[in-house]
């Protein structure tokens, strides 16, 4: 049975998230604050955190960034809850290495369908087949969920990671924002758009120069192709 942490200080909220997660059977520990997380942390692991970015004392993007540095904590999912819409909050918080985010208010089935597919992600095993993808530099190695980019390594959230395979699976083929929300986010609610552009867009920023080969296709969606066409 997964056990889900949820630090948020609204009560209301977090009540709300508690007894939906308890209802589909999960395991939840609720936190107002960052030094009772902290204090749970120490006796279980969580598979999966629901973290708001406006916390008191301690914010959510701090919590977020000390748990990506530590050693044992840095592979647990994280969801960013936050009433915040602004383009730099989302980048920030996915360049820290949010998996996810979800905008207040949020429907609590979308949060339910969202932490499902985040959770069958980490736990899945990697497909039979090729195991090395390349393209313009870039190289994945699926086996070692590693990554380099014109010969550096590069960190990727766990939803990047996938995002960034979907396409090398696909180089050259445009892919509507439709087929990566159903192969990358595996959620059968409509997203906005702004979420897989935020992905895309913290994705290039991580692959540096090689980045530049993710090509936007107006109307449609992204393809993978040639840095020069």
């Amino acid at each position: 049975m997964p056990l889900i942490y949820c630090v948020e200080d609204d009560e209301s909220i977090r009540e709300l998230v508690s007894y939906a997660l308890r209802g589909q059977g999960y395991k939840v520990g609720g936190f107002g604050e960052a030094a009772e997380f902290y204090e749970a942390l120490q006796k279980n692991i969580p598979d999966l955190v629901l973290l708001d970015i406006m916390l008191p004392g301690e914010d959510g993007l701090t919590i977020l960034k000390k748990i990506r540095s530590s050693g044992k904590l840095q592979n647990i999912p994280v969801i960013m809850m936050t009433a915040k819409t602004s383009e730099f909050d989302i980048v920030k918080g996915l360049d820290l290495g949010a998996d996810d985010y979800v905008t207040k208010p949020f429907g609590i089935m979308e949060l339910l369908s969202r932490i499902r597919s985040v959770l069958r992600r980490t736990r899945k095993p990697q497909e039979a087949g090729k195991k090395l993808l390349s393209f313009d530099g870039i190289v994945v190695d699926q086996e070692q969920h590693s990554v380099t980019s014109g010969g550096r390594e590069v960190q990727l959230t766990l939803k990047e990671f996938d995002l960034l395979c979907y396409l090398l699976l696909n180089k050259g083929i445009v892919l509507s924002r439709d087929q990566i929300m159903q192969a990358v986010w595996d959620s059968p609610f409509e997203m906005e758009s702004r979420t897989i552009d935020m992905h895309i867009m913290s994705l290039r920023q991580k692959l540096g120069n090689e980045g530049a080969c993710i090509r936007t296709v107006r109307g449609v969606g992204y393809r993978l192709g040639d840095r020069k066409s």
